[in-house]
C-alpha cells in the first residue's frame, strides 16, 4: 500500500470516529438533560449477576446480545452452567454454547415499536457509555401523546416502553419553586430578608435550569428510589461488561505485563551500561 493511500485511509478512519463521537455527544446535548455519572465495576461479580438477571427478565425478549455467548458470560460471572440454563435461560432448546439471541421477528417489531429494537452487545461502547444507559433508564415519564404512553427526557419520542416501570413506578413531569436567576447569573435574594426569590418552573424549563422535573407517582412502583437506582446501576454495569468482556482479562494480564517490564528493565539497563562502557572506551 502506498503512503498516499495509507494517509487517505487514516483520514477516513479519523473522520468516521469524529462523526460517531459527535453524534453521541450531540444527542445527549440536544436533550438538554445532563447525564448522571456512574462508576462501573466489572470486578463486582454480584452486581454483574444481578444485572444479568434483570436483563434476562426484562430486556432479553426485545434486545438480543448476539455477539456474546451464554457460556462465556457464565464463566466470567462465576455462574455454574446448570444454574445459568435453569434460572436465566427461558428457551429449553437453548444450549450453553449458544449466542445470546432472541426470537423476536424484526418485521413485527417495526410494527409494534416503529423500529426493530437494537442489539445491545456493543451499545454501552457506542451510545455515550454507562452514564447514558444509567440516566436513560431513570428518565422515563408518563406521556399520553405517545403510542406506548411514555416518553424519555434523554431520548425524546423514544419508541420503547418503560420495561422497568413495575419496579420504578410511573414518573410524571411536575412544577417546582426554584430560585430565580439574577442578572449576574447567581440566585436572586430579597435585599431585606436575604431569602431566595423563587419562581415556578415546570417540565422542560426545570431541565434547562438543571433541576429534575420528574416525580414518581406514589404507590406505582415496587422498589424505593434507592433500590431502583441499584437495579439500574447493576444493569448498566452488566451491559458495560458485555460491551467488552476482555476487560476482565486485560486488567488481570496488565499487572503481569507491568511486572515483566519492570523485571526486564533491570537487565536492559545493565546491558545498556555495558554498551556505554564499550562506546566510551
Amino acid at each position: 500500500m502506498s503512503s498516499k493511500m495509507l494517509n487517505v485511509l487514516l483520514r477516513n478512519v479519523a473522520a468516521s470516529l469524529l462523526l460517531l463521537l459527535g453524534s453521541v455527544t450531540a444527542q445527549a446535548a440536544e436533550s438538554g438533560f445532563p447525564l448522571d455519572h456512574m462508576e462501573p465495576d466489572i470486578h463486582d461479580q454480584a452486581s454483574l449477576q444481578r444485572g444479568m438477571q434483570t436483563y434476562m427478565n426484562y430486556c432479553m425478549a426485545c434486545h438480543s446480545l448476539q455477539y456474546q455467548r451464554f457460556k462465556r458470560t457464565a464463566t466470567d460471572l462465576g455462574i455454574p452452567d446448570s444454574l445459568m440454563l435453569e434460572h436465566l435461560v427461558f428457551d429449553p432448546a437453548t444450549k450453553i454454547g449458544d449466542l445470546m439471541d432472541n426470537n423476536m421477528d424484526e418485521s413485527n417489531a417495526k410494527i409494534w415499536f416503529g423500529a426493530a429494537p437494537p442489539d445491545l452487545t456493543l451499545y454501552s461502547n457506542l451510545r455515550g457509555g454507562p452514564d447514558y444507559l444509567y440516566t436513560y433508564l431513570r428518565s422515563f415519564y408518563a406521556d399520553s401523546t405517545r403510542p406506548l404512553g411514555v416518553n424519555n427526557l434523554l431520548f425524546e419520542n423514544v419508541g420503547m416502553p418503560h420495561a422497568l416501570s413495575e419496579l420504578q413506578g410511573m414518573q410524571v413531569k411536575v412544577c417546582k419553586q426554584v430560585p430565580r436567576l439574577a442578572a449576574n447569573g447567581g440566585d436572586m435574594r430579597d435585599p431585606l430578608t436575604n431569602e431566595f426569590v423563587t419562581e415556578e418552573l415546570c417540565g422542560d424549563a426545570l431541565v434547562a435550569r438543571g433541576y429534575s422535573p420528574l416525580e414518581i407517582v406514589e404507590g406505582t412502583g415496587s422498589l424505593s428510589a434507592e433500590e431502583y437506582d441499584q437495579v439500574v446501576y447493576d444493569l448498566a454495569n452488566f451491559l458495560y461488561y458485555i460491551g467488552e468482556p476482555a476487560r476482565l482479562d486485560r486488567t488481570r494480564i496488565g499487572w503481569y505485563v507491568l511486572l515483566f517490564l519492570a523485571f526486564f528493565y533491570v537487565f536492559a539497563w545493565l546491558l545498556g551500561r555495558e554498551y556505554h562502557k564499550e562506546f566510551h572506551r
